[in-house]
């Protein structure tokens, strides 16, 4: 893993925009070159680049250059995934985006292909050349395709001024470039075990000053979602997952880049059944219902579009980027009416719909020799509409049912959010060795409740040798909530029903508040070995959680009042040859104290012990471990496997209790051959699970936790991949 200095900004005049686009220049900033989970020590040298014709591969080259000035990565914990490191992964290009994080340190997997990194919920943020990505709702289909990444960079820890909001971790993902690849792309297809078939493509290319990038993956499996049971085979868990993603580009004159990006994500899903469960009410002159036969369906869209302008304006010495972007989002959840009613006392038909307007100035100006000024804003405006259409029984105060008769209740609700965050950040080189970062972010968000925060963050690196590199930051963070996420309920409507709440006490969800703290070591040892050592430690007011308190699988957010977060993570990186390999271990606890938003969704008993007890939180794991090794045979063929380890989940009442430990080992062998006619094709094969080891990591106990989980069992996969 690698390891660079945190980096913060002085304000300056966002008016240079207006003259930027017309203004042509040569500057543009180099970023230390980069290898795959390795620990490097800080690079922070601007360079200029002398003018250049207008060449596509050259000019799009010097400006790849710039944008990365625009983007600091320097003071976190850095974990990098290039080209080749995500190829040598077991399924390779069709690795879901979740399981390649899985391969970075404190990164936790949970059921429906969650994440949890350094003891928080999601609060993911992801970029695309430096571009934020407005988030998705949250829920089990991935959006981003691995096969349109050139390279991934995974920061955590005490992040630069330039990074708000989502900060447990930054995705920051380098797409392929057209200009670089040149004219060309792929076809492939892959599947196997579960009736799973992915036919991809790929296409790229260049013409004069236009580039271009595209491709779409194409997924139907009978393993959508974790089974519920620990079966081989999951029952009613088809999935169809349609993913597109493309980037064009055009070259202004020799300093300014104009380009778009889109893409798109259509995914449907079975709800997998549990059998064996007995129904809690009748409907009509129903009694009985087998809950193998459930038909409970889930479908999750996305698409987002993106306009970027990225340049040099030469007279002012800045690298500037603005992007103007828009992102759809939605969840529907369609019940199987009658089980619904006769198993939980309600069938509600839930949809979720967020539009997402944004807009990103970032600028970058050297002053002196010294000193590099990064300064910018963020602005988003969302429309959230959540519908709740449900039917329930009628009920007494007990909540026993009085009729078998359901009736209708609608809940819908419809708000607009909007965010603002501004940002200065000052990379101070104090010394060929040393450079302190220093700056402030300013944010200010307005939805159910107005809140806004100033943000101080400072940080620190010092190469003490060409192999040692110590870092220390400290960040002030303000993370308001998932807008899309957030559906207030009309508690009344439910009083006297099978759905009646747990309680009458709510609270609007507030914005999350926290001081974070961060230190680590890298050591390099000779040419082929790297160690590294990081702790951090996080105090929160208001720490925000999410749960799966109904039957539909979209989860809503919630508050505790206080929390306190700490870890430490160790990495080692080898590379050697044909040999590479990498391991990594953290230990880490997150806990939290007294519930402030979502009270209704809490029985009064658990909802006392977390008033006065500090509890774990429900996705907080001791120990998580990871690692990968790979051997290259010769030129055409290569062995290799990677794991996961976790000692598990919370469960039970207020997450006093957890989970039995799992390792899960996957195994893959690739084959480059030559068809007469044909030319060269590459062959995949992977072993998913080898061991076949059940494990759970869920068992539907635990706050917010709707169902049980199980890991996937062996799974046996083959591909072929032809360029041309």
């Amino acid at each position: 893993m690698q390891r660079k200095t945190l980096v913060t900004v002085h304000a300056a005049v966002i008016g240079c925009l207006i003259n930027a686009a017309a203004v042509a220049g040569d500057a543009s900033r180099t970023q230390q070159a980069q290898s795959p989970n390795k620990q490097a020590p800080a690079d922070v040298a601007a360079q200029a680049t002398a003018p250049l014709t207008l060449d596509t591969v050259q000019v799009s080259a010097n400006l790849d250059r710039a944008r990365n000035a625009l983007s600091p990565d320097t003071g976190t914990s850095q974990t990098v995934f290039d080209r080749k490191a995500i190829r040598q992964m077991p399924q390779g290009d069709n690795t879901p985006l979740n399981q390649v994080l899985l391969q970075a340190s404190g990164v936790v997997q949970d059921s429906f292909g969650q994440l949890h990194v350094r003891g928080d919920h999601a609060n993911l943020q992801y970029r695309i050349d430096g571009i934020i990505i407005p988030e998705s709702i949250s829920g089990f289909g991935q959006t981003l395709d691995v096969r349109s990444i050139e390279s991934l960079k995974f920061l955590t820890g005490a992040l630069p001024a330039q990074f708000g909001y989502r900060t447990a971790g930054v995705i920051d993902i380098t797409t392929k470039s057209g200009a670089q690849l040149g004219n060309g792309g792929s076809v492939g297809i892959y599947g196997g075990s579960h009736a799973t078939l992915e036919p991809s493509f790929e296409l790229h290319g260049n013409a004069g000053r236009w580039s271009y990038y595209l491709t779409a993956d194409f997924l139907k499996s009978d393993i959508g979602i974790e089974n519920p049971a620990p079966s081989r085979n999951a029952i009613h868990d088809h999935t169809d997952q349609l993913k597109t993603f493309g980037y064009v580009s055009y070259l202004i004159n020799d300093t300014t880049r104009a380009g778009f990006y889109f893409g798109s994500a259509d995914n449907r899903f079975q709800i997998p059944d549990n059998p064996g469960q007995k129904p809690q009410f009748v409907y009509g002159d129903i009694s009985d219902f087998d809950s193998s036969v459930l038909n409970e369906n889930q479908r999750e869209t996305t698409r987002f579009g993106v306009f970027s302008l990225q340049g040099h304006a030469a007279g002012i010495d800045t690298d500037y980027r603005v992007a103007v972007g828009q992102r759809y989002s939605s969840v529907r959840f369609d019940p199987d009416v009658i089980g619904d009613l006769m198993f939980n006392g309600v069938a509600s038909t839930v949809g979720r719909v967020n539009h997402a307007s944004t807009l990103q100035m970032d600028f970058s100006t050297p002053l002196g020799e010294s000193h590099l000024l990064r300064y910018g804003l963020y602005v988003d405006s969302e429309r959230a509409v959540s519908n709740n259409d449900s039917l329930v029984f009628p009920a007494n105060a007990d909540g026993g049912q009085t009729s078998t008769t359901p009736f209708p209740i609608i809940d819908d609700h419809r708000k607009y959010a909007r965010t603002l965050g501004v940002y200065v950040q000052d990379q101070w080189q104090l010394a060929d060795n040393l450079v302190v970062n220093y700056g402030l972010r300013a944010d200010r968000y307005g939805a159910w409740l107005s809140e806004g925060q100033v943000s101080p963050r400072v940080g620190l690196v010092w190469n003490v040798t060409s192999g040692t590199t110590l870092h220390a930051g400290y960040a002030r963070y303000f993370t308001p909530p998932d807008t899309e996420l957030i559906a207030p309920t009309d508690i009344a409507l439910y009083q006297g029903t099978t759905n009646q709440l747990p309680g009458d006490k709510t609270g609007d969800v507030k914005s999350e508040r926290s001081n974070y703290f961060d230190a680590g070591v890298s050591q390099k040892f000779g040419r082929h070995v790297t160690l590294g050592l990081d702790a951090y430690y996080r105090q929160v007011n208001y720490l925000q959680d999410e749960g799966q308190f109904g039957a539909a699988l979209v989860f809503s957010p919630f508050n505790y009042a206080r929390g306190r977060v700490r870890g430490i993570e160790f990495s080692a990186n080898y590379d050697n040859g044909p040999w590479n390999g990498y391991f990594n271990l953290a230990q880490s606890r997150a806990m939290g104290k007294g519930i402030i938003s979502g009270h209704y969704n809490f029985d009064a008993d658990e909802l006392a012990y977390i008033d006065t007890h500090w509890v774990h939180l429900d996705h907080d794991q001791k120990l998580e471990a990871s690692g990968g090794l790979n051997y290259a045979i010769d030129a055409d063929t290569r062995v290799g496997g990677d794991f996961v380890y976790g000692s598990g989940l919370r469960r039970g009442f207020a997450n006093t209790s957890s989970l039995p430990s799992y390792i899960q080992l996957n195994l893959s062998l690739t084959h480059a051959f030559r068809l007469p006619g044909i030319g060269k094709m590459e062959g995949r094969f992977a072993l998913i699970n080898a061991f076949d080891r059940v494990y759970e990591l869920r068992d539907g106990s635990g706050i917010g936790v709707g169902a049980p989980q199980y890991g996937p069992r062996r799974g046996i996969y083959a591909g072929i991949v032809k360029e041309f």
